[in-house]
């Protein structure tokens, strides 16, 4: 299952337009038809802020959205902890959402699809650490590629 951040989707709204890559998104819908994506509802709130249409096209192609549920809560306070983030004080690194992606994403198995910047350096300070920077940490081990890497992995042709 591939869990998609807001960042991705939103990347591949914009640098990939539906009228100019059809294959690409008929695939994409495919495969939110067979549940092999999904979005956080925190993710797709966030898109549909940044990016209405490309909220309504996911509405439409009958995108899954999961929901907050207890295990997901208690995920992220687990990973928030982790990091040293004390009440609201989140910092340069993840914010509150991006915690909720997180531990949606490791709650059902699934690899995360985030675009959010690779740190080459990890932060000393923990708090300062980007989506892909946690879930590489080995108490988070979340799968995370960006879209680019998520289509070449797919090994779909679309031409």
């Amino acid at each position: 299952m591939q869990v998609f951040d807001a960042s991705s989707i939103i990347y591949a709204w914009d640098n990939y337009p539906e009228a100019q890559f059809p294959k690409l998104w008929h695939w994409m819908a495919d495969q939110m038809s067979q549940g092999n994506i999904v979005m956080p509802e925190v993710a797709f709130k966030e898109v549909a802020h940044v990016a209405p249409d490309c909220a309504n096209w996911l509405d439409a192609n009958n995108l899954a959205q999961l929901p907050m549920n207890d295990q997901i809560i208690q995920e992220a306070i687990r990973i928030k902890n982790l990091l040293g983030i004390v009440g609201d004080k989140y910092g340069a690194g993840v914010g509150e959402n991006d915690l909720f992606i997180i531990a949606t994403a490791r709650s059902v198995r699934g690899r995360l699809i985030s675009n959010e910047g690779f740190q080459a350096v990890t932060p000393l300070a923990m708090h300062k650490y980007k989506i892909p920077t946690v879930c590489a940490m080995k108490a988070v081990k979340v799968t995370c590629v960006n879209f680019v890497e998520f289509i070449k992995h797919s090994k779909v042709v679309f031409g």
